[in-house]
């Protein structure tokens, strides 16, 4: 993959920041069709994760993939007694994904990113100095895209879009590169099963009063498979979707708070 060369010298280096003592660390990727990538993703993660942690896992969610993710998987398996693998039968959705890997994590920290390949799992050390006392949550954001003009637009018009029913206070909603406390990401109602879980993850993170810190991280080509997102339908039903979460997270809640407060709700 494009960033193996960094990844290399990055692991090698003489210091690295370090997890505090007491505390570990859950890699989690969500995969579907992932198979070009997923194998690779998981060694580099152990590489890193033996530098900078005493304690810590990886786990996989295949969320019903049917080409050789499986596979793939169940040969790292063997290598890595510390990969644990969860497994939906039939493909259930990004935020499924998500929720199956949070729910999983057992460590005190849960790191998560994208199982295609366009982030480097060995950047999390970016994001490890920002995770202090307070913050719940430190959010990548891509330093800049590595996608053509039309992917870029979608994306941030996306971005700003949730930035603004939401009130998000980060710079890039659908960076998937982050790093949260799990005793707070436990304390979050998720529900999304779709892409529109990431709007939902940092609102709700906003809402728990924990901090949320952000740091630049690098992105880059996809090497194999193509993103389902960018199809003209799936950007009208993501729309439709972040317009659904809006009105759960926001209209709902502000009519119940209205209710409350003339006595009509307990």
């Amino acid at each position: 993959m494009p960033w193996e060369v960094i990844a290399q010298d990055r692991v090698a280096r003489d210091i690295l920041p370090q997890l505090s003592e007491g505390e570990s660390l859950s890699v989690m990727f969500p995969a579907y069709n992932d198979a070009h990538t997923i194998g690779s993703l998981v060694d580099w993660s152990a590489k890193i994760l033996a530098r900078v942690a005493s304690d810590y896992e990886i786990i996989v969610v295949n969320d019903g993939s049917p080409d050789q993710t499986a596979a793939v998987l169940a040969d790292r398996t063997q290598k890595y007694p510390f990969l644990r693998v969860v497994t939906h039968e039939k493909n259930a959705g990004y935020g499924a994904a998500l929720r199956s890997g949070f729910a999983a994590a057992s460590k005190t920290h849960v790191f998560y990113t994208d199982g295609d390949g366009q982030y480097d799992p060995t950047e999390l050390v970016v994001l490890l100095p920002q995770m202090v006392e307070g913050v719940g949550m430190v959010n990548g954001y891509k330093l800049k895209r590595s996608d053509n003009w039309v992917r870029v637009v979608v994306g941030r018009s996306y971005h700003w879009t949730a930035k603004f029913l939401f009130g998000l206070p980060i710079r890039d909603t659908d960076c998937d590169f982050r790093l949260m406390r799990r005793e707070v990401l436990e304390s979050l109602t998720l529900t999304s099963n779709s892409g529109s879980i990431c709007p939902e993850l940092v609102f709700e993170m906003k809402n728990s009063k924990m901090k949320i810190m952000e740091a630049g991280v690098h992105h880059y080509t996809r090497v194999s498979g193509t993103s389902q997102f960018f199809k003209p339908q799936k950007i009208i039903a993501s729309l439709g979707k972040l317009l659904a979460l809006w009105r759960k997270l926001i209209l709902w809640r502000a009519g119940g708070r209205v209710l409350r407060a003339l006595g009509l709700r307990k």
